[in-house]
């Protein structure tokens, strides 16, 4: 399969910007995508903002009940000739569901872990149309796709009372950019976490922003501990106390309860199988209630792999997250959330699985030759994981 280049600037390695730029300090990649398309118009986007299930959002900076409102679709499509001429943008999350070429466009980004990536937004402005300044807690490359936008931004601190009160989105009440710049199509501006960023369109135009997973600390923590609840992992055990000793203020919780409390939580098991197992779950769980749909009509596993090698390229379904973790003595396949055990001898395989959204006849070639691997596809492909172009 064709490498997909690499949108750094030119002569830049994926390891120098790793250990230069990569959640540390911005960077502009002038022509990141030289020539670049976009694979999506206004008028499209508008109508993607209209259906059941696809997530949008509508920001008007003036000429609403308040400064900055905000509303989610999916929206009538009698309002959008009603909107105002200038100063509002329209944001689309996870287009990259939706579209294939976005999809594909995420292959250019394989130098961060696939688990990593969390999904393509498109946002629409006129004139003027900008969400704010506003700080984001997770890495961002903006890639402009249509028109010109100015771009502002500040490394300074922001504190909750920085924020405008009574709105329900993050934006600044004061910025000062310390840097700025224009991006025209193609550019792309990437930001690492926290620092406050600031984009006015100059004209009518697209941006498609690729954004990171950065689950907060306490959500995993919560998460692990409902794991390891729900695989009855934890102890059945009681609270106990057979030393208390008389206190004068019964009011009061003592120390030494205290510090029965603290050895309980000292107590929870966290050993690697189960850290593995469940981190392999969580992140490769769909962000929406979106599912995929079974194939109507289940192939053969013979059925598959003709069809396969006869020359059809095989698709992941992008509602599908993929992800693995070798093991000593075994291959930890996760789909969509789901857990598979296999033999270590499939571990090139389950590689190849995951490492690409699109696979070739000629890549697996020896592979298909492994009854298990050639039936762990097929599985995939009937359970809709998997597409043929053709499908």
């Amino acid at each position: 399969m064709k490498p997909f280049p690499l949108p750094l600037p030119h002569g830049m390695s994926a390891e120098t910007f790793l250990a230069q730029y990569w959640q540390k300090k911005p960077l502009l990649i002038k022509a990141a995508f030289p020539g670049f398309k976009t694979p999506l118009l206004p008028d499209e986007i508008a109508g993607m903002a209209c259906e059941e299930g696809v997530e949008s959002r509508l920001i008007l900076e003036r000429d609403g009940d308040t400064k900055w409102q905000l509303s989610h679709g999916p929206f009538d499509e009698a309002i959008f000739p009603e909107l105002p001429e200038s100063h509002w943008t329209l944001l689309i999350q996870e287009v990259h569901k939706y579209v294939p070429e976005l999809a594909q466009l995420l292959e250019s980004f394989r130098f961060i872990p696939n688990w990593r990536i969390d999904d393509v937004m498109v946002s629409y402005s006129p004139l003027d149309g900008s969400v704010g300044p506003h700080v984001d807690q997770y890495d961002v490359f903006l890639l402009q796709g249509l028109g010109r936008k100015r771009w502002q931004i500040s490394t300074a601190e922001v504190c909750h009372g920085d924020l405008i009160a009574g709105i329900d989105l993050q934006i600044l009440s004061h910025f000062e950019a310390e840097q700025c710049w224009e991006l025209e199509e193609g550019d792309m501006l990437y930001l690492p976490p926290g620092v406050i960023h600031h984009g006015v369109a100059l004209g009518d135009g697209l941006t498609y922003s690729i954004g990171f997973r950065a689950p907060a600390e306490c959500d995993l923590i919560t998460s692990f501990i409902d794991y390891l609840a729900e695989e009855q992992r934890l102890s059945v055990k009681h609270y106990r106390d057979p030393g208390l000793s008389f206190q004068q203020h019964p009011g009061e919780i003592s120390a030494v309860s205290l510090q029965r409390v603290r050895d309980i939580i000292n107590s929870i098991p966290v050993n690697d199988d189960d850290l593995a197992r469940w981190f392999g779950q969580v992140v490769t769980e769909s962000k929406s209630d979106e599912r995929v749909e079974p194939n109507a009509k289940a192939l053969s596993i013979d059925a598959f792999v003709k069809r396969f090698r006869q020359g059809e390229a095989l698709f992941r379904c992008e509602l599908s997250r993929f992800a693995c973790i070798e093991q000593r003595s075994a291959t930890l396949l996760f789909v969509a959330g789901t857990l598979t055990t296999l033999s270590s001898e499939m571990k090139r395989a389950v590689y190849l699985l995951c490492d690409q959204r699109m696979h070739i006849a000629t890549e697996w070639a020896v592979l298909l030759d492994s009854p298990d691997n050639a039936a762990l596809l097929c599985r995939l492909y009937n359970e809709g994981h998997l597409y043929f172009d053709n499908d």
